[in-house]
């Protein structure tokens, strides 16, 4: 008889590993593949089994690979424990990709500290995203809500406490987290929210009818289900990423979508995501929850450096940013009236890091507040190789300062001071799933109280307060067709 871990769930036993004294089970069906009739349905519940289920090997991450694609990944301290706290992650991936798998988002130090830690894989790019007839929309949102049953169904078997669920992601995983604060078939799934770098990404069904008629065009064919069902998962994915590689062709009728560098994002159809989250909870929709919410102060930088273009902005991408993200009236002149003098480089990273993540997160905890929740807010300022970038906060949150992308943003040994960020952001996660409370000061309207994490970590009032007044009141709005494309490009 096999001395690894075993676990009964509602859809039959599931053997793991041990790994580092905790429990791992690997490549879960919380869904059968959308694959055949299902491919572009909502997620149906898996199919039992009998016997018991080898749960080792990650599952492929959506939509490539063959078998399972709608899996995760438990790692638990103690399978026979009862009433842990459960940490389910979102990745992120710009709603293009999304991998549990990542060595980035190793759960070992998190379960460690007492959590239970679930990984989510689920359908993103076209498979996920692209508004096609016959099909819901945000498919991608779909499969997360059917993870969260997944979890509520079964993680008491693992040790954990499905009234003490925690839904984390950054990034897209974090737009994710603020779309499930929206959606009504994810209420009482989760309890609390943590949602690192929140990007206001979101289009207008006009758009996502005209960039889902794009791809489809450019395999020979129309954006419907019965249509698009002859294309393959990775065909259908290699034409996605060459249309993003022309984005700017599309620039003068897609307009923030396509300077925004992506080609397909979530749809604010009315149906499956009716607001906005910021707009959902401001306007009373729902009701605010304990969220903790925050982004890193130098967000756009990771962009500019990946596309070689830092140092290199001229005054007419300078220009063009502030037209196309600053908001408006008057955000153009205030956003230069602030950083006077400064190089177009200096005057366009600011704007694209509010616009793309610092508002949306900001706004979030405010709204949030207002819907009569609580927000802790953080900005991550350690100074990595590049700068407190984008995605620098994933591996300090995760402790895993020895993957690979921590090695790139954080450098092999790490930068002074990262150790030390890493075990308060690890710590204030662990208290925030577990009791509610990151060990900082909340978030108000009257002292706006921000944790700082840096070398010397701090609580001020909000460091980027230049950008906060640009924005109040300004919510990001969901991306919409500029002006119709001409006859020969339809």
């Amino acid at each position: 008889m096999s001395d690894q871990p075993r676990v009964r769930t509602a859809e039959g036993v599931v053997e793991g590993r041990w790994r580092r004294g905790r429990a791992e089970f690997r490549g879960v069906p919380y869904a059968r593949p959308p694959v055949g009739p299902l491919r572009f349905a909502a997620p149906v519940p898996p199919r039992p089994w009998e016997g018991t289920r080898r749960a080792v090997e990650f599952g492929p991450a959506a939509p490539h690979g063959d078998g399972d694609w709608l899996t995760l990944n438990v790692c638990t301290p103690d399978p026979g424990a009862a009433g842990l706290p459960v940490l389910v992650w979102i990745p992120g991936g710009g709603y293009l990709t999304a991998d549990a798998s990542d060595p980035m988002y190793d759960p070992m130090a998190l379960a460690g500290a007492g959590l239970v830690v679930v990984g989510v894989n689920y359908r993103t790019a076209a498979e996920g995203f692209a508004l096609l007839e016959g099909a819901p929309p945000n498919r991608g949102f779909l499969d997360q809500i059917a993870a969260l049953r997944w979890v509520e169904r079964n993680i008491a078997a693992f040790g954990g406490d499905p009234g003490r669920v925690t839904v984390a992601g950054q990034s897209a995983g974090a737009g994710s987290v603020a779309a499930l604060l929206a959606m009504e078939p994810a209420r009482g799934l989760f309890r609390r929210a943590v949602a690192h770098s929140v990007p206001g990404l979101h289009c207008t069904p006009a758009l996502a009818e005209r960039t889902a008629a794009e791809l489809a065009a450019r395999l020979g064919t129309s954006p419907t289900v019965a249509a698009l069902s002859d294309v393959t998962p990775e065909r259908l994915d290699e034409e996605l990423m060459a249309l993003c590689s022309d984005l700017p062709a599309h620039r003068e009728t897609w307009g923030r979508l396509a300077h925004a560098g992506i080609a397909m994002c979530p749809v604010v159809d009315g149906e499956i995501l009716p607001d906005t989250p910021w707009d959902a909870l401001t306007g009373g929709r729902v009701t605010g929850t304990e969220l903790l919410v925050g982004h890193t102060r130098d967000e756009f930088r990771l962009f500019s450096v990946m596309t070689g273009r830092r140092g290199t902005f001229t005054e007419d991408d300078a220009r063009t940013a502030l037209d196309v993200f600053a908001p408006g009236p008057g955000g153009a002149d205030a956003y230069r009236a602030a950083h006077r003098g400064a190089a177009p480089g200096e005057l366009l990273e600011p704007v694209y890091s509010d616009a793309l993540f610092r508002m949306p997160s900001l706004l979030l905890a405010e709204a949030n507040a207002a819907a009569g929740g609580t927000s802790y807010l953080f900005e991550l300022s350690l100074e990595g190789t590049l700068g407190a970038v984008h995605s620098l906060d994933v591996p300090l949150a995760f402790g895993t300062l020895d993957s690979p992308v921590a090695r790139q943003l954080l450098g092999d040994p790490p930068v002074p001071g990262a150790v030390e960020v890493s075990r308060e952001l690890r710590q204030g996660w662990t208290g925030f799933v577990t009791s509610g409370d990151p060990g900082w000061a909340a978030y108000r309207p009257d002292g706006r109280l921000t944790r700082v994490l840096d070398a010397a970590p701090r609580t001020v009032p909000y460091p980027e307060e230049t950008s906060r007044r640009i924005w109040e009141g300004r919510p990001p709005a969901p991306f919409d067709l500029v002006a119709p494309e001409p006859a020969a490009a339809r």
